[in-house]
């Protein structure tokens, strides 16, 4: 298939692997090959090449070999290059006739490596057994699996026995691998082992994407991302196990700077607005979030400290507490979840107040954001790190500045622990497809719906509706899809709607049931399940609350919807039987929000159906553990009759504890 693209690719591998079950014919010679491939026109042929040390040692049979290789790619024939092993001379010393180092031909390995820089390849990808290079061998305690290796680092890799597979091991890849790379071949090693997925492998890694070990002669100057998390989880212990006065501080000192050094922020800001806007990417609801103020300072600023409060009765403090036996005291607290990666596009104001929340919920936190905002992001990532530094847990927050794809960043399975994308909708199902192993906490869509009653009041709905629609139309909790009630239809109420909407600017789509009763109606909505995030709304037609109801089932995201209605039982049967993450009666849908549900902030908004549901705030990012305490005189006995021993009494908690056990 690379072939066919127009590369050009090689192959070196043992005969018994390149040909399988065909039998190599003797009969046919390579002057035979050449003239069927001439005869082909652009078919693609395999052809196999044995060659010895010989063939590189002596200049003459060296240039006859290169030649011809060459003339064969010439012709679109993938040449498969193997040793001869029925002619096999000693192995020749690592120099060639003019004292140039160069390696001996021992391995397919060795041979690989001498080819590519012959051939002057690119790009040479040595299939192992395994998933790459590791610090130490496989499947022994704490071994690495290493993404990027720099040829200063070989005395840190421990060796295990060779490769099951083949005649060499991992040193003598690796020993390949550094000689073509000072050759100037870039040098991958990955698993070739699985048939069905080996294909993809090798496609991938000429894609650019992160598969297996990368060789590289330079080491860049900041630690790798899986540096940057190990030194998060190290000092995100610590910040877990400080007081909860100490938390708290840091957040305040947080929400000081942030107004004491505006001018730098803003200035910051500039920066990235002004080169946004010359760009000319972005559209308008981009660069409202991008864009920065004294009042959204400030108003960060409040945020932080209410954050702060909250901090005091977060990570320790005790749910439940259970005298299982006389002797024996069972309490289930709370903790950190761990790792948190964030990932968030053109929204600056995002990185302090998450900041807050990892802080104050004892959680390490690596950050990627938006390359849009990359100026403002340092500046207030640095002002982060010196608010952690009052009480020595500067690295507990980490802003991953490298060019790690997303997709990379969720490979870390083992070191991160919850991911929270924050962006568009494709952001969100991007990160959902790619993070295997990892929790997502999030919502793809944010089709949000209100349903104006037949017995809603006028002046309600005209306020919600343009709250909803027009306050901040691309936000995830701003109304996509207004639901009218049939008998509202031809009466003053609908007009005064259809009026505001007019006024507001908002494009209307209708939907399938309002276009039937107009003779002219506006554009009709390509699909009922559309996220505009901009002044536009699809408008449709329902008989009813049942009606309203399945229509948000069918069409909606299950992020937030609204009924507006004066009756109590229609609205207490809509609240009931929506089951979004968040539902309304007679408020706006942009009500959705951990800073106006009293959350301080919210990492994010969630429609997953477990853990964390709707803003998530602190609570969100805290779960539980158990702590049982006895004397060591209690056994656990699960006979019926050594069940009878155990008391199970719920012993009431007196106080919210943070971080200490209470003298009771």
């Amino acid at each position: 298939m690379l072939q066919n693209q127009g590369r050009e690719m090689m192959i070196v591998t043992s005969g018994a692997v390149a040909f399988g079950k065909q039998r190599l014919r003797h009969e046919i010679l390579l002057s035979q090959s050449v003239r069927q491939a001439l005869h082909s026109g652009n078919g693609l042929h395999k052809e196999m090449v044995l060659v010895t040390n010989l063939d590189f040692h002596d200049d003459e049979k060296r240039q006859n070999l290169n030649s011809t290789l060459r003339e064969l790619l010439r012709m679109n024939i993938v040449p498969i290059i193997n040793t001869n092993d029925a002619v096999v001379p000693p192995p020749e010393p690592n120099s060639d006739l003019h004292g140039v180092n160069v390696i001996s031909i021992k391995d397919n390995d060795s041979l690989a490596a001498r080819l590519a820089v012959e051939m002057k390849a690119d790009l040479l990808i040595a299939l192992s057994d395994v998933e790459g290079l590791y610090n130490s061998p496989p499947g022994t305690n704490d071994a690495k699996l290493i993404d990027i290796f720099y040829s200063g680092d070989q005395q840190s890799i421990t060796y295990g026995t060779k490769s099951r597979v083949g005649i060499g091991g991992m040193e003598a890849k690796v020993k390949a691998a550094l000689w073509a790379l000072q050759g100037g071949t870039s040098v991958v090693i990955a698993n070739g082992t699985n048939p069905k997925i080996t294909g993809q492998v090798i496609t991938d890694i000429v894609e650019g994407k992160k598969v297996g070990t990368f060789f590289s002669e330079v080491k860049p100057a900041g630690p790798s991302v899986e540096e940057q998390t190990e030194m998060a989880r190290n000092s995100g212990r610590i910040l877990a196990s400080l007081h909860p006065d100490q938390r708290s501080e840091i957040i305040c000192h947080l929400a000081e700077l942030l107004t004491e050094r505006k001018n730098e922020i803003l200035a910051a800001n500039k920066m990235d607005m002004k080169m946004a806007v010359s760009a000319g990417r972005l559209p308008s609801a981009m660069l409202k979030r991008l864009s920065l103020s004294s009042v959204k300072l400030s108003s960060l600023a409040v945020g932080l400290r209410q954050i702060a409060m909250a901090a005091q009765d977060s990570v320790g403090r005790v749910v439940r507490r259970t005298r299982v036996a006389p002797s024996l005291e069972l309490e289930q607290v709370t903790v950190p979840i761990g790792v948190l990666l964030v990932i968030f596009e053109a929204r600056p104001d995002c990185l302090p107040q998450v900041s807050a929340l990892a802080i104050a919920s004892g959680n390490a936190l690596l950050l990627k954001g938006g390359k849009e905002a990359a100026n403002t992001n340092r500046v207030l990532h640095q002002l982060t790190q010196e608010a952690l530094s009052l009480h020595g847990v500067r690295e507990a927050v980490q802003m991953v500045n490298t060019h790690e794809e997303v997709e990379d960043l969720c490979r870390l399975d083992k070191m991160i622990d919850l991911i929270v994308p924050r962006g568009s909708s494709q952001l969100v199902r991007d990160i959902q497809r790619a993070a295997k192993g990892i929790p997502v906490l999030g919502h793809s869509e944010g089709i949000c719906h209100v349903y104006v009653d037949a017995d809603a009041d006028v002046d309600k709905v005209i306020k919600i509706v343009r709250d909803s629609k027009c306050d901040y139309p691309a936000a995830c909790n701003s109304m996509e899809t207004l639901l009218i009630h049939r008998e509202i239809l031809r009466t003053p109420m609908f007009d005064k709607i259809i009026e505001m909407l007019r006024i507001e600017q908002v494009k209307i789509h209708s939907g399938p049931r309002f276009a039937s009763y107009l003779t002219f109606s506006p554009s009709e909505a390509s699909s009922l399940r559309t996220e505009y995030s901009d002044l536009e709304c699809c408008l449709e037609v329902v008989d009813g609350v049942e009606e309203a109801v399945e229509h948000i089932h069918k069409y909606g995201s299950s992020h937030t919807d609204v009924i507006v209605t004066e009756n109590k039982e229609t609205a207490e049967r809509f609240l009931q039987q929506l089951d979004s993450a968040c539902v309304f009666w007679n408020a706006s849908s942009r009500f959705a929000d951990g800073y106006r549900f009293g959350l301080g902030a919210e990492v994010g908004i969630s429609t997953a159906r477990i853990h964390a549901r709707g803003p998530v705030g602190l609570e969100g990012l805290l779960t539980t553990k158990w702590v049982l305490r006895g004397d060591g005189h209690t056994v656990a006995d699960f006979s019926e009759s050594g069940s009878r021993k155990y008391l199970h009494e719920n012993i009431p908690v007196e106080q919210n504890l943070t971080g200490h056990r209470d003298s009771n």
